[in-house]
């Protein structure tokens, strides 16, 4: 893959990512667009530093440039959001993070995400008559929420750019940095006539890759045992409460 370090030179980007992103996910592509000259930040719900996974493992940290609440889209020439199990599920319950995601597609900016980042589309409510890829396991979401889901490595829509996953990295960065270049932006649609055939099946069983990595799951530790015993007895005064 080749990167011409001045591609992006002058553009500002924000990588909108919470604790439980997938590590790969974010750290090629934030490499790829530093190398191309962007000015990258990262954006996060809480400041600090957010922990990455590898699939079902914790993995290393990165720095949070600002939080969601600190951010506004006119700051921002492209959005880039990275997937995995855990940390789109927490964007797509904060409030802010929706409407960041909907105030970059209503300006027309563009946005690249993959795996599991797409969930915000259907989160924010602009999934609808909108044709993309994703980790198979929330096809239904998308397809529910109006969008055409295929199940294809790079998937372009308009000012979208979107993949199913890690396995799509060496096509979805290439893919992602000529969107943000502004190559092609305003072009006929690359993806217009897979509106007319509709969404690609339902897989019959899970990715094979994740539930071998999903098998190797570490026992519990004495950190996490005892977490979990807090959950409980938290629980356990509310059921007393409750039947109080």
């Amino acid at each position: 893959m080749q990167i011409t370090s001045t591609k992006l030179r002058g553009k500002k980007i924000a990588v909108l990512a919470a604790d439980g992103f997938e590590h790969v996910e974010l750290s090629i592509p934030e490499k790829a667009l530093r190398l191309a000259g962007a000015d990258v930040e990262i954006v996060s719900l809480h400041p600090g530093r957010i922990r990455g996974m590898n699939m079902t493992a914790p993995t290393k940290t990165v720095r949070v440039d600002r939080t969601i609440d600190e951010v506004s889209v006119d700051e921002y020439d492209a959005l880039f959001v990275p997937g995995g199990f855990i940390g789109p599920d927490l964007l797509r319950q904060s409030g802010p993070a929706r409407r960041f995601v909907a105030a970059f597609d209503a300006a027309q900016k563009p946005i690249a995400t993959l795996c599991h980042g797409p969930w915000m589309f259907a989160s924010a409510g602009i999934a609808r008559g909108r044709t993309l890829a994703s980790w198979p396991g929330v096809r239904d979401d998308l397809v529910h929420a109006g969008a055409t889901w295929r199940d294809e490595p790079v998937v372009r829509d308009r000012n979208w750019i979107t993949s199913r996953g890690p396995q799509d990295l060496k096509q979805f960065v290439p893919a992602m940095l000529a969107l943000f270049a502004d190559s092609g932006l305003h072009a006929e649609d690359a993806t217009a006539h897979r509106l007319q055939t509709g969404s690609s099946p339902a897989h019959e069983s899970p990715p094979p890759m994740a539930v071998a990595v999903a098998r190797m799951i570490p026992g519990p530790t004495i950190r996490t045992v005892a977490a979990a015993a807090a959950v409980a007895a938290v629980g356990a005064l509310a059921l007393r409460a409750v039947s109080a």
